[in-house]
């Protein structure tokens, strides 16, 4: 039976190392950080919506400020209480503008009620929608700019650069780029007419037009996972997107436990399956397949079985190698990958629990009971 096991898990792994769109490699990238720095931005406009981030702030300002002063820069203070409005005031001065957001309405989420307050507010072409601890290095968005123009690109967005300095976000945050990488490959987000739509939601640029003729925000209102389906959104109306790692654009929300990441990961994992119980034990059953069994195959400790699951081992550390390569992490973090897809797969049981008792998604004070994940 083990050896059945250690066969399919061996042509599972085959299988995604040979896939023609590559899902595990990290060609898609974007790094034009030099160059285009002094660029006039004067068609676009940054939204950042904000809850409770004044110690992030004040840093994603700062590095947006050092870009051209003709950037337009609207912040949407989403009901704080800890002071992120007077923060942004003092850092934006007269280069800025500060939103007091209202409480969403039924049926809104947070985030995006407060970018829908804010893109009324746009006169600009364009618009860049980033988060609040997202901090830019200088060419970045002007770069960005100049690419999506001249490809015609409807909606673009990188995936910022994680904090990976403590150990337990040097252990599980590069599984999650590569995770999210094998369910939406880029390659296949950024082919025209391809159904897989996916975008970051830290730093997505887009035309201000669209968002406005597809109902963009209000459409997906409900959505907690509101960057995926707002590509979705563009995609299925025959726009084309570009996803693409970034050394430029950086997170500096950090992560100093477990604890910390498994509620980040709870809290979206389960909508990501769109709360599907059938597709819950599929997922359970290939994770068991490509993580587990390998090392079970290791411990039952035939000569054949030995062979296989090494094998497989090997080839499961040649796909995760190129996402640690990116983030300058140590090789030997491969072989870490089957403790971290259980405790992952942990998450999204955890994830399906709190769905199944009514407890709902949390975040930063709010509990949505009942979110989507569209198609």
């Amino acid at each position: 039976m083990i050896e059945i096991a250690l066969g399919l898990s061996l042509f599972l792994w085959i299988l995604i190392l040979l896939l023609p769109w590559q899902p595990w490699r990290t060609k898609e990238r974007f790094d034009s950080c030099e160059g285009c720095e002094r660029e006039v931005l004067g068609e676009l406009t940054v939204l950042i919506p904000a809850r409770n981030e004044a110690a992030s702030i004040k840093h994603s300002l700062t590095s947006l400020l050092s870009h051209s002063e003709e950037l337009k820069i609207i912040v949407i203070d989403d009901c704080s209480d800890d002071g992120t409005d007077k923060v942004a005031k003092e850092i934006l001065g007269d280069r800025g503008k500060v939103i007091g957001g209202t409480n969403p309405p039924h049926g809104w989420s947070g985030k995006l009620w407060a970018l829908e307050q804010g893109l009324r507010e746009v006169k600009t072409k364009y618009v860049l929608l980033l988060d609040a601890d997202i901090v830019v290095e200088r060419g970045i968005v002007s770069s960005a700019l100049s690419f999506m123009m001249k490809n015609k690109i409807d909606l673009f967005s990188l995936m910022a650069w994680l904090h990976m300095k403590h150990p337990v976000e040097r252990l599980f945050l590069p599984a999650f780029v590569y995770f999210f990488k094998l369910i939406y490959p880029f390659s296949l987000v950024n082919k025209k007419g391809h159904f897989v739509a996916a975008a970051a939601g830290g730093f997505i640029l887009t035309k201000t037009t669209l968002l406005r003729q597809l109902g963009a925000f209000s459409s997906i209102r409900d959505c907690i996972i509101d960057d995926c389906n707002l590509a979705r959104l563009v995609k299925r109306n025959g726009g084309t997107l570009f996803l693409g790692l970034t050394h430029c654009v950086k997170s500096i929300r950090q992560y100093k436990g477990l604890d910390e990441i498994w509620k980040m990961v709870e809290r979206t994992a389960y909508t990501q399956l769109g709360y599907n119980p059938v597709l819950l034990l599929i997922v359970t059953i290939l994770m068991v397949l490509a993580f587990v069994v390998p090392v079970l195959g290791i411990v039952y400790g035939s000569i054949l079985t030995l062979v296989i699951s090494f094998l497989t081992l090997f080839i499961m550390a040649i796909s995760y190698r190129p996402v640690l390569k990116y983030y300058f992490l140590p090789d030997w973090l491969c072989f870490t990958l089957p403790l971290v897809a259980v405790f992952y797969m942990g998450m999204t049981w955890s994830s399906a629990a709190k769905y199944y008792l009514g407890q709902g998604a949390a975040w930063k004070g709010r509990t949505y009971r009942k979110t989507k994940m569209r198609s």
